[in-house]
């Protein structure tokens, strides 16, 4: 699963190359970051010691840098902040929030911080009263205010608000100061679990 998913990323980043119309090639960015994003999950997989779930907060971590680097991410321009546990998280809720955490990142890489503005990416996961929360912040420049994330022509957004549902989960957005996302969704307990840990 893992070499098809990279076979298919590296398909796309071919095909990228032959397409000159800005729009059309950022569709193909997004198809291969979704797809890389799947990949990662079951590599993770593969290193884990059992083959039902990984560690997510490392996920998060790891996820995050690639998709901030393909952005062409500047640590002077916009300053990414991590607070993550080390909770293991369920196959069958990997992916749907691996997916999630690669939309919202991408949306906000794009759209938060036009034209060289500085600021800071902030990205949290913990677990509190049997549930798993995720957030994702900035202090961009925040959402448009006529723009309905839950009722929305964006393929991106549509597909968070898809996962969410299929997770369980709720999804909630805050723009006083910038965009926050918090999602919040039920932990899969696992017999033998341990307390988690809190990524440096």
């Amino acid at each position: 699963m893992k070499n098809n998913l990279q076979v298919i990323s590296s398909l796309l980043n071919l095909q990228s190359r032959y397409i000159k119309n800005k729009t059309d090639k950022e569709l193909f960015r997004e198809s291969q970051t979704r797809a890389k994003s799947m990949a990662l999950i079951h590599e993770r997989l593969y290193q884990s010691k059992d083959l039902r779930r990984i560690d997510f907060g490392e996920y998060i971590q790891t996820l995050t840098y690639d998709i901030y680097h393909s952005y062409g991410g500047n640590p002077k321009v916009i300053k990414l902040n991590m607070d993550l546990e080390s909770i293991m998280v369920d196959i069958n809720t990997a992916v749907p929030c691996g997916l999630i955490v690669n939309e919202l990142l991408s949306n906000t890489l794009k759209h938060a911080f036009p034209k060289g503005r500085m600021g800071d990416l902030n990205i949290k996961f913990y677990s509190k009263d049997d549930h798993l929360i995720l957030i994702i912040q900035d202090n961009g420049i925040g959402f448009p205010d006529n723009l309905d994330f839950r009722n929305t022509e964006s393929l991106g957004l549509s597909l968070v608000n898809t996962l969410v549902g299929q997770i369980n989960g709720e999804i909630e957005i805050m723009v006083d100061h910038g965009t926050e996302f918090r999602i919040t969704f039920p932990e899969v307990k696992f017999d033998g679990d341990n307390s988690s840990n809190r990524i440096a």
